[in-house]
């Protein structure tokens, strides 16, 4: 669709036919219209402006809003300050703040000066909450009814509120000063007698949160009671905002990106891909590789030490990557679970024994498996290939190392999660590069001390 709708788009741009594009235009959905804009832009850097200056005032927010941020740039760099001032006031608060958040500073200034005086407080309102709250994803434009209202009363108000609120369909009951006493459902409203109050019909018990709730939190809420909008009280229960799913949708999406970076030794960004700089992918990934390099250094000083164990049975070299491979694989395997279940909510700090206990025994099952695969692996297969220095004791060296490393990965890749946790860190960061290169180390001393009993090196 968007393919068929760039092409008309651009004939049309080409033969300079305003009016049909308006009128072609006007029909589409704001996101597929800011799609098929930014791709034309690509081909000619003055469609930008010009087509976004035919779209009617209320559409144009809806589009402007569906912008990357770099597009977002360079449209306020070619609208004129009443351009700007019209398309800010169509804005709601939070898009507004998280626009401010995103731009440079001399564009920051410019949106400022071109926004009204009681939106500029509203948006500072905003801003001074933590950027990973409750209180930063929230906005204030909301539906507020009173318990004495009726029905009929209740109706009139969101009729003449509706088009500056973001959501109608959940409206929020508070007193005089603004404390919640409860909730209740356009869809009840709609259906109830218009004589009836909005206390009798209200919902008195409101699940909220408070400013200062984790976002994640917030977003599991949502998902959790399927709501539509969550409200968001300060200290008093006096309702400050709410919370709505499409906000919730970008929260789980942002720290879902940002916890498969971490797990992959990557410091975030928020840019997309394509147009991040090599220096800046360059920056977010070195730290970590040095810091992974340098951490290796002790799986070497671990084969130094046995260096002459390894000279009197050098077979044992073959199977040191197969060991720490394994090793990594299952620590891997452990903490990803535990990573996604904590970010979940569906383990807590209080259940670390239930899980160090579920991983011991998976660990056994698979340690006990691999390590009979993998000692008919040596005696048939491996001794084949590789000839001689392969023999019993070696294979029962290898599978023994086998089962300690399999044990102890998945159980370090259990803890550290937890551990993170406990200490208020992100536990995305205890994830496969660091648990692979302490297993590494660990499983290499497990190896030379069983192969040195055994062995008798």
């Amino acid at each position: 669709m968007n393919e068929l709708l760039l092409s008309e788009i651009s004939t049309l741009w080409k033969k300079k036919s305003l009016p049909a594009l308006r009128s072609r235009l006007c029909a589409e959905n704001p996101i597929d219209i800011a799609e098929v804009l930014e791709a034309l832009e690509s081909e000619d850097a003055k469609s930008l402006p010009t087509l976004y200056r035919l779209l009617p005032k209320e559409l144009a927010a809806e589009v402007f809003i569906a912008f990357d941020g770099d597009t977002e740039e360079r449209l306020i760099g070619a609208l004129s300050d009443k351009e700007l001032s019209e398309t800010l006031s169509e804005l709601f608060y939070d898009d507004t703040a998280d626009l401010i958040e995103e731009m440079p500073a001399g564009v920051v200034k410019r949106i400022l000066k071109n926004s009204s005086a009681a939106d500029r407080a509203e948006i500072n309102k905003l801003l001074k909450f933590g950027d990973d709250s409750a209180g930063s994803i929230m906005t204030t434009e909301l539906v507020r009814l009173q318990k004495e209202m009726t029905v009929g009363d209740a109706l009139n108000h969101i009729r003449s509120v509706a088009l500056h609120k973001e959501t109608i369909y959940t409206c929020y009951v508070t007193d005089r000063t603004r404390h919640l006493n409860g909730v209740i459902s356009a869809l009840t409203l709609l259906t109830a007698p218009t004589d009836k109050t909005v206390g009798e019909l209200m919902q008195p018990n409101v699940i909220a949160v408070q400013t200062s709730t984790d976002r994640e939190e917030v977003a599991r809420i949502l998902e959790k009671y399927d709501f539509l909008a969550l409200p968001v009280v300060d200290s008093e229960n006096r309702l400050v905002g709410i919370v709505t799913v499409d906000d919730a949708m970008v929260v789980i999406h942002e720290e879902t990106e940002e916890d498969f970076a971490k797990m992959a030794a990557i410091t975030p960004s928020e840019d997309p891909y394509l147009k991040t700089p090599v220096l800046k992918l360059f920056k977010s990934r070195i730290p970590w590789l040095m810091l992974l390099m340098f951490t290796a250094t002790f799986t070497g000083m671990i084969i130094s030490s046995f260096e002459s164990a390894l000279a009197a049975k050098v077979v044992l070299t073959v199977f040191i990557p197969m060991l720490m491979g394994t090793g990594g694989n299952c620590g891997s395997q452990s903490s990803t679970t535990v990573i996604r279940a904590l970010s979940l909510g569906e383990i807590k700090l209080s259940d670390t024994l239930r899980v160090l206990f579920k991983e011991f025994r998976v660990s056994l099952l698979c340690g006990v498996c691999l390590a009979v695969f993998e000692f008919v692996k040596v005696m048939t297969l491996d001794r084949a290939l590789i000839g001689g220095g392969i023999d019993v004791l070696v294979a029962l060296t290898v599978s023994l190392t086998l089962v300690a490393t399999v044990f102890m990965a998945k159980l370090i890749g259990a803890a550290l999660p937890l551990a993170a946790s406990k200490l208020k860190l992100d536990p995305a960061v205890m994830a496969s590069p660091f648990i692979t290169t302490l297993v590494d180390t660990l499983s290499l001393c497990m190896y030379f001390v069983i192969a040195s009993a055994l062995l008798g090196l």
